[in-house]
C-alpha cells in the first residue's frame, strides 16, 4: 500500500472516531475562499483550510469541499472549477489521491447542496462561513469545538506520507537558505536576500508559509522582523534568517544565524549551535516538551555565563529569571499542515488542555513527546532592551558585554525533528547535508 493510501486510511479512521464520539453522522470540510480587504474588491492571498488539505493535497482550489460519512472509508471531493473568463483556471493535475475519493467537479455551490440533499443538515461543518451561500447552509453544527479538538489531538501524530511531505518542504527551504546565505556574504540588502531566497526555489511571496524574517545586524533582535531594508548597512555584522517553504500543503520552518566575520559573534553562534544539538539528544518519547524548554534555558544560562554576560552559575541565572529576558520565546512548536501546528496544549481528544505556563507564557507546546510527533527546536539569545529594563539595576549583568552584542541583535537556530521509537530524524540538518551545505 502506498504512503498516501495509508494516510487517507488513517484520516478516515480518525474522522470515524471523532464523529462517533461527538455524535455526528457526517462532516463537510470547506476549503474556504478569498476574503476581500475592507472597502476594497481585492483579496489577500487565499489560504486553504488545513483540515481540507489533511485529506487531499489541493491548496489552490477555493470554494471546494469534502464530504465524509462516518464509516464509509471514502470521501467525496467537490472540486470547484469556476466558469470564469477573468481568471486563469485552477490547475489540479491527475494524481494518486483521486483514486481514493469520489471526485465531483462543480462550477456552482448549489450543485453541492443539491447533491447532498438532507445529508447536509445532518453534517458538522468545518471551515470559514463568512460569505453566502455557505453562511446560509443548514447544517447540524458549525465548527463544533469538541469535534475539532478531537481531530487536532490525533493529527499531531504524523503519517509517513505527511513526514515525506515535510521532508521535501525542508529540502526546498534548505536550498533557498543556501542562496540567502550566499547573498548575505555578497553584501546584499535584506530585500535582495529575500529575492534570492524566493528565486532559488521559484516561489512567489504568497507561496511561502509565513512572512520570512530576513534580518541584518540589530534587526535580528526583533523576533518577527519582516520590514526588509532596501540598502545594505554600512557595516555588515550579522544575519538571521527564519524562512520556510511549502510542499503539498506541508510547511517547513528553518532559522540560521551567520557572522560576517570571525570573532565574538561567530563564537556565540557556534556555542548556540552546539547547545541546540546537545538538546536534540534529549528528545525521547515520554519526555515532557516543557522539560526540554527548561533544559534549553539552562543551556542558554550557561552560554550567558561563559560569554560573561551574567555573573553566576546556570541554575541561579535561570532561577533569577534572567534567561527569559534573553530568550523570551518558546523552544518550539508542532509543525505540519500549519507552521504553528495545533494541539500543543491538548491533554487528550476530549478537549482537556494544559494551562499556559506562567513562567514561560509563550511556549506553544506542553505535551509529552510521542513517536510520530514533529516539532521545531529553536533556541535563541537576543538583546531586547524592553525585556532588559526589568533588570536595569542588576549588578549581575555585565552591561558592557550586552552592549557588545547589541549591534548584532541576536542568534537563533531552528530545526524540525521527527520523533522515532529508536531515534529521531532531523529533517532540517539532513536537508542541508544533502546539499553539502552543513
Amino acid at each position: 500500500m502506498s504512503a498516501y493510501a495509508e494516510h487517507i486510511k488513517t484520516v478516515c479512521s480518525r474522522f470515524d472516531k471523532a464523529l462517533e464520539d461527538n455524535q455526528f453522522e457526517s462532516v463537510l470540510v470547506y476549503s474556504g475562499q478569498p476574503r476581500v480587504d475592507f472597502l476594497d474588491d481585492n483579496a489577500p492571498p487565499y489560504r486553504v483550510n488545513p483540515l481540507f488539505k489533511y485529506w487531499v493535497p489541493v491548496t489552490e482550489s477555493p470554494k471546494s469541499a469534502i464530504f465524509y460519512r462516518k464509516g464509509s472509508q471514502r470521501p467525496t471531493v467537490y472540486l470547484f472549477q469556476a466558469r470564469d473568463f477573468w481568471h486563469a483556471p485552477v490547475n489540479v493535475p491527475e494524481e494518486e489521491w483521486q483514486q481514493h475519493v469520489d471526485l465531483k467537479i462543480i462550477d456552482d455551490l448549489s450543485t453541492l447542496t443539491e447533491d447532498l440533499g438532507s445529508d447536509l443538515e445532518q453534517s458538522a461543518f468545518i471551515g470559514e462561513d463568512f460569505a453566502q451561500p455557505v453562511s446560509d447552509w443548514k447544517v447540524k453544527a458549525r465548527n463544533p469545538q469538541a469535534l475539532i479538538d478531537h481531530l487536532h489531538f490525533h493529527r499531531s501524530i504524523k503519517t509517513q506520507w505527511e513526514v515525506d511531505n515535510l521532508r521535501e518542504a525542508n529540502r526546498l527551504a534548505a536550498k533557498a537558505h543556501v542562496a540567502a546565505k550566499e547573498a548575505f556574504f555578497a553584501g546584499k540588502s535584506e530585500l535582495e536576500i529575500h529575492h534570492a531566497y524566493l528565486s532559488a526555489i521559484d516561489f512567489r511571496e504568497s507561496q511561502v508559509p509565513y512572512n520570512s524574517i530576513v534580518a541584518l545586524n540589530s534587526h535580528s533582535a526583533i523576533l518577527h522582523y519582516d520590514v526588509y531594508d532596501t540598502v545594505p548597512p554600512k557595516q555588515i555584522r550579522s544575519f538571521l534568517i527564519d524562512a520556510g517553504a511549502r510542499y503539498r500543503g506541508y510547511c517547513s520552518d528553518i532559522t540560521r544565524s551567520y557572522a560576517y566575520e570571525e570573532g565574538f559573534y561567530a563564537d556565540l553562534v557556534e556555542a548556540m549551535d552546539k547547545a541546540q544539538q546537545e538538546l536534540l539528544s534529549e528528545i525521547k518519547p515520554g519526555v515532557s516538551y516543557y522539560d526540554l524548554h527548561v533544559s534549553m534555558h539552562l543551556k542558554v544560562a550557561q552560554i550567558l555565563t561563559d560569554f560573561e554576560f551574567i555573573k553566576g552559575d546556570a541554575q541561579s541565572i535561570y532561577d533569577k529569571g534572567y534567561t527569559s529576558a534573553f530568550m523570551p520565546h518558546g523552544l518550539g512548536h508542532f509543525i505540519g499542515l500549519q507552521v504553528h501546528d495545533v494541539g500543543g496544549f491538548l491533554k487528550d481528544d476530549k478537549g482537556n488542555s494544559y494551562e499556559r505556563s506562567e513562567r514561560h507564557p509563550f511556549l506553544r507546546l506542553l505535551r509529552d513527546i510521542e513517536v510520530g510527533h514533529v516539532f521545531t527546536i529553536e533556541p535563541g539569545l537576543y538583546v531586547v532592551d524592553q525585556l532588559l529594563e526589568e533588570h536595569k539595576d542588576s549588578a549581575d549583568i555585565n552591561w558592557e558585554k550586552v552592549d557588545e552584542l547589541r549591534p548584532y541583535g541576536g542568534v537563533r537556530i531552528e530545526d524540525s525533528i521527527v520523533v522515532g521509537a529508536d531515534g529521531n530524524e532531523n529533517l532540517t540538518r539532513d536537508a542541508f547535508k544533502e546539499l553539502g551545505a552543513e
